[in-house]
């Protein structure tokens, strides 16, 4: 487990394809429960360890999630992450190079609870929600693209469905377009970097998450 960032009152982790961040019914061990253990060992705390989560990633995306440690923090976070006092920036690895070197996409949502699949139009929907989020392309190679992708808002799978919408599908997203799979079952999409006033010191706090070092094309784009 890779530990970014810690003190008091918040610990940063830089989660895996395929970890869990909290416990379904899959019965997997959650990141959320490693965190715990790590804290308690790492700290020699005696009894139950305290651990909120404000904030989760798919289980098949990798990067920052953020947790906190006191209830004070857990409480702030979650009205931060309501009113998007934390910028995240999201790296994603596609196929196709998209219509604009950069732009801001606006689609509306709607999500289907069945499928566990949120699908982008551009017209308004009954029930949608609008989805707003600007990418811009930082590298490409000879059969991808990398994109840099700062969201506005926070909608079920907005950057799959966005990005599928405009043909840009995410390297390994089954349920979104992509041909193919990856090898270790996620997708190339990466919670690159979280950037907030911190809840409780009010100091400007920025967190950086190396891109996964077992995909060989992730660190080809990382160097």
């Amino acid at each position: 487990m890779e530990i970014l960032y810690e003190d008091n009152h918040i610990v940063a982790v830089n989660k895996t394809v395929s970890e869990i961040v909290q416990g379904d019914k899959t019965g997997d061990t959650p990141l959320s429960e490693t965190v715990k253990q790590w804290l308690k060992t790492a700290h020699n705390k005696p009894g139950n360890v305290f651990l909120g989560v404000p904030h989760r990633l798919d289980r098949p995306v990798s990067g920052v999630v953020l947790f906190a440690k006191t209830s004070k923090a857990l409480t702030r976070l979650n009205e931060m992450f309501r009113d998007g006092q934390i910028k995240k920036t999201y790296w994603a690895i596609v196929k196709n190079r998209p219509p604009q070197p950069q732009d801001e996409l606006t689609h509306y949502l709607v999500r289907n609870e069945k499928q566990n699949k949120s699908y982008a139009y551009d017209v308004e929907k009954p029930n949608a929600k609008k989805a707003i989020l600007d990418y811009r392309i930082i590298g490409q190679s000879d059969r991808y693209f990398l994109l840099e992708i700062n969201l506005k808002t926070g909608r079920h799978h907005q950057i799959r469905s966005q990005l599928a919408a405009i043909d840009c599908p995410i390297r390994g997203d089954l349920k979104y377009g992509f041909a193919r799979s990856n090898p270790d079952g996620g997708i190339s999409l990466h919670a690159r970097m979280a950037r907030f006033v911190h809840p409780v010191s009010k100091e400007q706090v920025e967190i950086i998450a190396p891109a996964p070092a077992n995909d060989a094309l992730w660190q080809a784009f990382s160097l």
